[in-house]
């Protein structure tokens, strides 16, 4: 059988909504018709453009744009019934992430560091002036947001190791340093940058034009993971920003935990959709392949598997859901996002292992899309806390000691 399969949707009578039925009455009509309509401009603009863009190693910026007109996040359906236009809900949420890393965890994670990482740093950093001098650029698309926090020798350590320093003079702020890993920071109209004030060595929070003098940006190459998103290395050489770029309610990395008890949540709706999309890819493939005369699906040795990617992603959604229940409470324990990511990274990661046992040497190839989560899902468990950081936050909620280096 040809390895390039048809990509029409599977009827999965399965315990996660596709068609979030499941969810309906929870889910306004307003986000529920949001959704439809950003799952079909995915199909529409997005897929066509997978296979051609992972194996150039560039963003199709294009299908972005088409897809940023369904406005799925400052469409007025949303905002329905709500205290302000700000924030939708926190289960739309959760469903957002699904469609877009169920269809690909590129176009999720573009999205996660402009509409979820410097989002949040700006509703939790910013005053009511900053708020709305960017947030309506940052929720229309009009401008291309992204968040520098991670550095060239500082990922997990970077609460006490983060050297990008910030020095006043005057009105004016100095940063100098470098960040790593920073997802569409060549393309970015505004990035969030954290550096240490000199002064009293606690960490700020600065928007940094993406066109400032002193800035560069070189996209990694050579990646294995995310391929198409275009990750920046930036240097900072004495780019100097005015105060009211200082995101003012950002004063200690107490404050950046803050943030990141909220976007690590987002990451764990995003690794649940990547889990379904993989899921779905591998199950296309077996009712589609025959192997010793008979179809591959007829298998006992594969239905155990599907069972196994099927029970993984039922479980990843009812931690998303719950997590998104209790945020728009207003709960935002740190440990609760913490394990929640951790669990939905760990059943992702092996789901796709299980998806691409199924497809076969196929799976190697992007043509069946399981290679495509396979190795996407990497990038997936390490970032946003990786397994081990987030398992010693729960731990030390469980035992009442960090244990921390």
């Amino acid at each position: 059988m040809e390895a390039t399969l048809n990509t029409e949707s599977v009827d999965l009578k399965s315990f996660y909504p596709t068609d979030l039925y499941e969810y309906s009455s929870d889910l306004t009509e307003g986000e529920i018709a949001v959704l439809k309509e950003l799952r079909e401009s995915l199909e529409k603009n997005a897929r066509p453009t997978l296979i051609e863009y992972t194996e150039k190693a560039e963003f199709p910026f294009h299908a972005w744009e088409e897809l940023t007109k369904v406005r799925f996040m400052d469409d007025p359906r949303l905002f329905e019934g709500r205290d302000n236009d700000l924030k939708p809900s926190e289960l739309y949420n959760v469903f957002r992430y699904f469609e877009l890393a169920k269809m690909d965890p590129s176009f999720a994670t573009l999205y996660t560091v402009h509409g979820g990482l410097f989002y949040a740093t700006l509703l939790y950093g910013g005053t009511e002036e900053q708020i709305q001098r960017w947030a309506p650029k940052v929720k229309s698309f009009e401008n291309l947001t992204c968040f520098g926090l991670t550095e060239p020798l500082h990922g997990s350590d970077i609460a006490g190791g983060l050297s990008t320093s910030a020095r006043k003079e005057g009105d004016t702020w100095i940063l100098n340093g470098e960040k790593r890993w920073i997802g569409g920071a060549k393309n970015a109209d505004e990035i969030a940058i954290f550096a240490r004030d000199e002064a009293d060595g606690k960490v700020k929070a600065f928007v940094v034009p993406g066109n400032a003098e002193g800035l560069t940006v070189e996209n990694i190459k050579n990646k294995i993971s995310l391929r198409m998103v275009p990750n920046g290395h930036i240097t900072l050489k004495d780019v100097k920003v005015t105060e009211d770029r200082r995101l003012q309610n950002v004063n200690s990395f107490k404050d950046v935990a803050g943030i990141l008890r909220t976007t690590r949540a987002d990451i764990s709706h995003l690794a649940t959709g990547l889990a379904a999309g993989a899921f779905e890819a591998a199950l296309r493939y077996v009712k589609q392949r025959e192997q010793f005369g008979k179809n591959l699906g007829s298998f006992q040795l594969v239905q155990e598997k599907l069972s196994i990617m099927q029970a993984n992603v039922t479980a990843c959604l009812a931690y998303s859901v719950r997590l998104a229940q209790m945020q728009e409470k207003g709960n935002y324990v740190e440990v609760n996002s913490s394990m929640a990511k951790m669990h939905n990274a760990l059943r992702m990661r092996e789901t796709v292992a299980l998806a691409r046992e199924v497809v076969g040497g196929n799976g190697i190839t992007l043509d069946t899309d399981v290679a495509r989560f396979f190795v996407d899902a990497e990038a997936i468990y390490s970032y946003e806390g990786t397994h081990e950081i987030n398992a010693l936050i729960v731990g030390r909620h469980l035992t009442g000691q960090g244990a921390f280096v």
